[in-house]
């Protein structure tokens, strides 16, 4: 039997057997099977596996761009560190904010009188949001770095992207032991949820897509929109000609590089949302003991797009895969031995490579262009 004979036969059985399971849970409900289907099924667990999502779906939509336009950042997980950090401390440093009910913190006298200013009330918007501006300020600055020293001075993509990892695995942790003493920040708060009226009255979807935290909705609005600019604008195109044949691209009169900053600043960008939905959008502070709170989610972003064969759908659909997994491995502890959900994400990639194959990747991909040359 040939290659494709196998995947599909292999489709037909991944198929058959969740068919199975979710037919045995729904019979019988008090099962393992029936505990399995209707716990990832309930609304809750939609809610954190979409939540838990957003910092792999939007890495993996900048790392897609990057990739495409043939620059291969795998400096994606450094790329969170700096921005999850940086989020907190911007708007640590700020105050509490207009939104928090915290008193004032800053006081002075001044001709006999006494003076209290909140920080937060000399902005238009809340500090949490001047945050994220300032962890994807951090990150798209790190990205830059990133690509002046692979496209500028042409250095190894893969060891720059290591280096950039480990640049911010060991500063962000250095520079929050300098402020607070220890490699993890102060609570400083998180996003409040966003309410649509009416919509959020829908049955299920109101809950779950209209009454949820912006990051979520930030994430579901970025995915439409990244695939249509990558696949309905000039830009798109550039980034893909510039992945696949930098040279028809330069001949046309487009500057290569330029569109591979572009694109690498994208991903930064991207990466730099996500890293702030990770450490604002729930936890409210930033751990960076051992791996830190990104944890691998970078690498798990660049397995989420090339899985999604660059297409920001499929990068969101293998996102919320991996965090679907870790949403039901923490609604099952005591069920289900936790070694097992753990093993799932890595398991689930052997299956798509068996039932996808291998993906293909840009033919310019981590090769450097000069223009002009032959």
């Amino acid at each position: 039997m040939d290659r494709t004979g196998l995947r599909r036969r292999a489709t037909g059985v991944t198929v058959a057997l969740l068919a199975i399971v979710s037919i045995w849970g729904i019979l019988q409900p008090e099962s393992a099977a029936g505990e399995l289907f209707w716990t990832a099924t309930e609304t809750g667990t939609i809610e954190s596996s979409l939540r838990l999502a957003v910092p792999i779906a939007l890495t993996a939509i900048g790392g897609l761009y990057a990739e495409k336009s043939g620059i291969i950042n795998i400096g994606l997980e450094g790329l969170l560190i700096i921005s999850a950090f940086v989020s907190v401390l911007v708007t640590d440093l700020l105050g509490p904010g207009q939104s928090t009910g915290i008193p004032p913190v800053v006081t002075f006298d001044l001709g006999g009188s006494t003076y209290t200013i909140d920080p937060g009330l000399q902005l238009l918007i809340p500090n949490i949001w001047v945050g994220l501006a300032g962890g994807v300020v951090a990150s798209m600055l790190l990205a830059f770095l990133f690509g002046v020293i692979c496209i500028r001075y042409q250095a190894d993509q893969i060891i720059a992207g290591l280096a950039v990892w480990l640049i911010a695995l060991g500063l962000a942790p250095f520079a929050a032991k300098v402020v607070y003493g220890q490699p993890s920040t102060a609570q400083v708060g998180t996003f409040d949820n966003w309410t649509i009226p009416v919509l959020s009255e829908i049955p299920v979807a109101g809950e779950i897509l209209f009454d949820a935290s912006p990051m979520v909705i930030i994430m579901l609005v970025s995915v439409p929109v990244a695939w249509y600019g990558l696949n309905r604008t000039s830009f798109g195109y550039w980034v893909r000609a510039s992945g696949e044949n930098p040279k028809a691209l330069d001949t046309v009169g487009v500057n290569v590089d330029r569109v591979r900053y572009a694109a690498v600043l994208i991903s930064g960008f991207f990466s730099g949302i996500g890293g702030t939905a990770l450490s604002l959008g729930a936890v409210g502070s930033f751990s960076g003991a051992g791996q830190t709170m990104v944890d691998g989610r970078g690498f798990i972003a660049i397995a989420a797009y090339l899985f999604g064969n660059y297409n920001p759908f499929g990068a969101f659909a293998a996102s919320y895969l991996f965090s679907g997994l870790q949403a039901l491995q923490i609604r099952l502890q005591g069920i289900a031995p936790t070694e097992v959900f753990l093993m799932l994400p890595y398991l689930v990639v052997v299956i798509v490579l068996v039932l996808v194959g291998r993906t293909r990747l840009p033919e310019a991909a981590g090769e450097h262009y000069e223009s002009g040359e032959d």
